[in-house]
C-alpha cells in the first residue's frame, strides 16, 4: 500500500485583508504515485491550495504535512529549499525565461538544488543528456532547442518545456496549476499522456488543478474543492 505523500489536517487560510475563511479543510489526502484531478471554479481557493502546499504560504492553523514534514514549521528559506528539492510546478503561465535557452530553463530547477542535480545525473553532460531525453519524451523536436523559449515557440510546446522543468531530477511531487487551460482538447489529452508517462518514469505524483471537467475521467482519482473545503459557496 503506498504512503500517504501529503496530509492535511483541520487547515485554514485567510488572506490578511479578509474576515472570512478562504479554506476550511477538515481533511486531505494523497497519497504516493498517484494522479489527482482537483476541480473548482475560479476563486474556490484552488491555486491558494498550491501556494500553502508549496510553502509559498503559510496557514493560519492546521497541518500540512508533505513527504512527512510540517510545511508551517519550516522557516521561509527552509520553504524555498525544501520546495525546489521535493516539488516541481507546471504553472498556468509557465514563467519561462526568455534570456536561457530551452536548455537552460529546463535545468534551472538543478542550480538551486542539489538532491535534483544528483538524480539528474552526476555531470553535466550526463544532466545535459537527461534535458534532452526528457524534452524528447515530452514531444519536443531537436530542432527547436536552439529558439528562444518565450518567442518563437508555440504555447504547445513551451507547456511542454515548463513540464520538462518540473519533472527534472525526479522531484516526489509535481503540481499543475490549470497547464492546459490555453490548449485545443487535441492538445490537452496528448501533453497529459505525455506527462503521466513521465510521471511514472520518475515515481512522482501528480496534482493536477483544472476547471475543465472533461479531463478528470484520465485521473486515478477525481475530487472537487467544494468536498474537502467547507467554504466554497
Amino acid at each position: 500500500m503506498d504512503k500517504v505523500i501529503l496530509e492535511i489536517k483541520n487547515l485554514s487560510f485567510r488572506w490578511k485583508d479578509s474576515d472570512s475563511l478562504l479554506l476550511d479543510i477538515p481533511e486531505f489526502n494523497v497519497k504516493k504515485h498517484e494522479h489527482v484531478f482537483l476541480q473548482g471554479p475560479s476563486g474556490s481557493g484552488k491555486s491558494t491550495l498550491l501556494g500553502l502546499i508549496g510553502g509559498i504560504l503559510v496557514s493560519e492553523s492546521g497541518e500540512l504535512k508533505l513527504l512527512g514534514h510540517d510545511i508551517k514549521n519550516l522557516s521561509r528559506s527552509g520553504r524555498d529549499s525544501f520546495r525546489v528539492d521535493h516539488v516541481g510546478f507546471i504553472f498556468q503561465l509557465f514563467n519561462l525565461l526568455p534570456y536561457l535557452s530551452i536548455e537552460e530553463n529546463v535545468m534551472l530547477p538543478l542550480s538551486f538544488s542539489s538532491i535534483r542535480a544528483k538524480n539528474s545525473g552526476k555531470t553535466k553532460i550526463d544532466q545535459l543528456k537527461e534535458t534532452e531525453r526528457l524534452l524528447k519524451s515530452l514531444g519536443l523536436e531537436e530542432q527547436l532547442a536552439k529558439k528562444n523559449p518565450v518567442t518563437e515557440l508555440s504555447v504547445g510546446q513551451q507547456q511542454r518545456v515548463a513540464a520538462a522543468r518540473a519533472l527534472i531530477g525526479n522531484p516526489e511531487l509535481i503540481i499543475a496549476d490549470e497547464p492546459t487551460s490555453a490548449l485545443d482538447s487535441d492538445l490537452r489529452y496528448s501533453f497529459l499522456e505525455l506527462l503521466f508517462s513521465e510521471c511514472k518514469k520518475a515515481g512522482s505524483t501528480l496534482l493536477f488543478v483544472s476547471h475543465d471537467s472533461t479531463l478528470s475521467n484520465l485521473f486515478s482519482r477525481k475530487i472537487s474543492m467544494d468536498e474537502i473545503n467547507n467554504n466554497v459557496n
